[in-house]
Order: C-alpha cells, then sequence, then structure tokens
C-alpha cells in the first residue's frame, strides 16, 4: 500500500524510526539529561520557595523569553540556510505543541547532511544559543543548545545507510515539565 502511494517501505521504516528518536530525545530531556532542573542546560533552576512564571513555560514570549514559534522559526532558518528541507511530521502531541518543536530533516534532500548539521548548529550558536560538548560516537552526534528557558537537542545519525537528522526543542518551564510529565504517565499507562 505504501509503495502505491509513492512511500517506499525503507522511507516508512526511516520515518518510523525518525518519532521513534523524537520520542526517545522528549524522554531524555524530561528524565532529566537536559531539562527541568536546569542542571547541565546553562539554565539555572528556580529557587527553591519561588513560583513559576504565569503561562505554560518559563520561555513565555510575554516575559522577554521565547514561545514555540520564535523557536521553531529560528530553527527552521538556521537549517534551511544550511541546506536542509524539513520534512514535516505531526511527532508532537496536541497537549505538547506549545512547549515543543520537532524539526524533521527530509534525509532524501539531504546532500552533505554532516556539513548541514554543524552549519546549523553553528548557525544557532551564531544566534545566541549557549552550545554544550557535543557528544560523537559511532554515526551518532549530538548537541545540546540553550537560549531563554529552552533546550535543542540536535542530532545526527547516520550508520549503515540510515540517516535521521532532527532538532527537537523543549521549553524547560515549570509549567512545560508537568505537561511532559502527564504525557509520560499518560503514555506509561496506556501500555
Amino acid at each position: 500500500m505504501r509503495e502505491a502511494i509513492g512511500v517506499s517501505p525503507a522511507r516508512a521504516r526511516a520515518r518510523a524510526w525518525t518519532r521513534a528518536a523524537a520520542a526517545a530525545g522528549v524522554v531524555l530531556l524530561v528524565a532529566g539529561c537536559g531539562g527541568g532542573s536546569g542542571e547541565g542546560t546553562g539554565t539555572p533552576a528556580p529557587p527553591p520557595g519561588t513560583t513559576a512564571p504565569a503561562g505554560a513555560g518559563a520561555g513565555a514570549q510575554a516575559a522577554g523569553g521565547l514561545d514555540v514559534a520564535a523557536v521553531s522559526r529560528e530553527i527552521a532558518a538556521a537549517a534551511t540556510a544550511a541546506g536542509f528541507t524539513e520534512e514535516p511530521s505531526d511527532d508532537v502531541p496536541p497537549a505538547l505543541r506549545s512547549c515543543m518543536v520537532s524539526w524533521q530533516v527530509d534525509d532524501e534532500k539531504a546532500a552533505d547532511s554532516r556539513k548541514s548539521y554543524d552549519d546549523t548548529v553553528a548557525a544557532l550558536a551564531e544566534g545566541g544559543w549557549k552550545r554544550s560538548p557535543t557528544i560523537d560516537r559511532k554515526g551518532a552526534v549530538i548537541t545540546s543548545l540553550d537560549k531563554s528557558g529552552w533546550t535543542v537537542k540536535a542530532g545526527h545519525h547516520s550508520q549503515d545507510g540510515f540517516l535521521v537528522v532532527s532538532f527537537i526543542a523543549t521549553d524547560n518551564g515549570p509549567g512545560c515539565q508537568k505537561l511532559f510529565q502527564e504525557d509520560l504517565e499518560k503514555n506509561k499507562n496506556a501500555r
């Protein structure tokens, strides 16, 4: 059926892996590998006893920070300037759309994906995103960037002819962290 509508089985598998990679990125962020506490993100955690700002997350536009639309624009501008084309997806659950951006690269249109990945990360850093050290292991490259209460996990995974490049951003504010936790619990209980 997929071949009849122009999607090869290999392409369908790649899309499924892309969705799995995006979901794994959210789990890592919520579990404390780059979001929530502020630890390791360049964003300090709020002092004990303080209240959270109004709105879904700490990066609310009203507080002078970024909102989901601004983060999406910044990622799209950096990635397309570096030569990437977006592959639209619906990976972000509706309840998390104000807290998360998932920008997936159309791997079939990526000429030199690693150079474009590096150029995208560099452009984000030039745009004020604070870059953490890059992890580069066995075909998987992951870079974290932080700005105004948001964390972008940039990933380039290339192994055995399989390519997934994604830029997943999450709002680290307490309101969004609560929504991420609720989504995890809902999905855990649905199994």
